[in-house]
């Protein structure tokens, strides 16, 4: 599981993610609470929910799927994924978490 912050003006409201996903992934998007679940592509679960104002965030991959342009498609999917969903750009993600750990 993976937590990601978001960037000021980016509300922690499951609502917008829904409709973040539905953008980004095609599929059906199941909803049990606050915690949404999708299988897309090389991943054959993406669970997202928010958790202390943060973007929570769980994936299994699909080791079957060997075609490398599934893979990269659905790579590309996620990370605009959750830059429109956090605020931040992959490198400002690995930025965010460096200074995370930094600070445990």
């Amino acid at each position: 599981m993976q937590q990601y912050k978001l960037k000021r003006g980016f509300k922690p409201d499951i609502d917008r993610i829904y409709s973040v996903m539905e953008e980004c992934f095609s599929g059906e998007i199941s909803r049990n609470g606050d915690i949404l679940e999708i299988s897309y592509g090389a991943m054959s679960n993406i669970k997202v929910w928010i958790e202390n104002k943060m973007l929570a965030v769980d994936t299994i991959s699909d080791k079957t799927v060997t075609d490398d342009e599934i893979v990269l498609q659905t790579n590309k999917a996620f990370r605009d994924f959750l830059y429109k969903a956090t605020g931040y750009t992959a490198k400002e993600r690995v930025k965010n978490a460096k200074k995370t750990v930094a600070e445990e």
